[in-house]
C-alpha cells in the first residue's frame, strides 16, 4: 500500500527574541518508523489556519504531546496560576480541528497533550493538577536528567474489558511512563475508557461512534516505540488506518 501522509500540529516556540513552529523529533520519527508514514508539520496558526486544504492533503493527523497545557478556559477550569505555559494559537489550531477530523472519518492519534485536547474539544474537562486531587497519584515525570529513566515505565494501566488494546495485546494490563501533571476529570461523553490507572485516572480511550482509527493515550508510546509492544500496536494500528485512507482518497 502506498505511504500515507501524517501531519503533525505544530507547537509555537520562542527562540530568542522570535517564535518558532516547532515539533518534537520523537513524535516525527514515530510517524515514520512506527506508523510507517510521510510526516508533514501543520503550522500553528490558529484561525488563520487554511483546514479544508490540511484536511485535503492529509491521510491521518497525530496529535503530539508538548510542555504547554489547554488555556483552562476551553473547558471551564479556574484561570491558570502563575507561570503556566500556554499556547493559545495551538490551542486555536487544533481543538476546531478534531471535530472536523472526525467528520471527515480521518484517522487520528493523540499523545499527552493530543490525548487532552481531543476530550476538551468533544466536551471534556480537565484536572489541572492531577497530583493535588485526593486519592490520585503523582503522574509527574522523575526529576531526572536521564532520558531513559524519565521515559521508563512508571505505573501500570488496566486495558478495560473490550478495549483494543487488550485486542491487539492480548492481555488485560501493561506499563506505561508517566509524564503530565493534567489529565481527565470528566471524560467528554462520545469517548470510551481505554485503559485506567490504578487510581482510577483514565489513560487511554477511543472515539466511540467514530467513522475510522480515533484513539488517544496519556502516556508517551513514541519513545522507543520499536522496544515497547505496547507503543508498538498503537502505531501500527494507526499507520494502517492511514494508509487504508490514503488508498480510498487514490480510487
Amino acid at each position: 500500500m502506498p505511504q500515507a501522509i501524517i501531519g503533525i500540529p505544530c507547537d509555537v516556540k520562542r527562540v530568542g527574541l522570535l517564535p518558532f513552529h516547532a515539533v518534537g523529533e520523537k513524535y516525527v520519527e514515530a510517524a515514520v518508523g512506527g506508523a510507517g508514514g510521510v510526516p508533514l508539520l501543520i503550522p500553528a496558526l490558529g484561525s488563520r489556519s487554511q483546514v479544508r486544504e490540511i484536511l485535503d492533503v492529509v491521510d491521518g493527523i497525530l496529535l503530539p504531546g508538548s510542555l504547554s497545557n489547554i488555556e483552562p478556559h476551553h473547558y471551564g477550569g479556574a484561570p491558570s496560576r502563575e507561570g503556566a505555559l500556554h499556547d493559545p494559537q495551538r490551542d486555536a489550531t487544533t481543538l476546531p480541528l478534531i471535530d472536523l477530523l472526525l467528520q471527515e472519518g480521518i484517522p487520528l492519534l493523540g499523545i499527552c497533550r493530543g490525548f487532552q485536547e481531543i476530550n476538551v474539544a468533544l466536551g471534556g474537562e480537565l484536572f489541572q493538577y492531577v497530583q493535588e486531587e485526593p486519592g490520585f497519584a503523582d503522574h509527574r515525570e522523575s526529576d531526572t536528567q536521564n532520558l531513559d529513566e524519565m521515559y521508563g515505565p512508571a505505573h501500570a494501566v488496566r486495558f478495560t474489558e473490550g478495549s483494543l488494546l487488550r485486542k491487539w495485546l492480548g492481555r488485560e494490563s501493561g506499563e506505561v511512563n508517566s509524564l503530565h501533571q493534567q489529565g481527565i476529570k470528566r471524560l467528554a461523553d462520545r469517548l470510551e475508557a481505554e485503559a485506567v490507572a490504578d487510581d482510577g485516572l483514565v489513560e487511554a480511550y477511543r472515539v466511540r461512534d467514530a467513522r475510522s482509527f480515533a484513539y488517544a493515550v496519556q502516556w508517551h508510546p513514541e519513545w522507543k516505540y520499536w522496544d515497547n509492544a505496547i507503543s508498538t500496536a498503537l502505531f501500527n494500528a494507526f499507520g494502517e488506518a492511514c494508509r487504508e485512507r490514503r488508498a480510498q482518497r487514490q480510487c
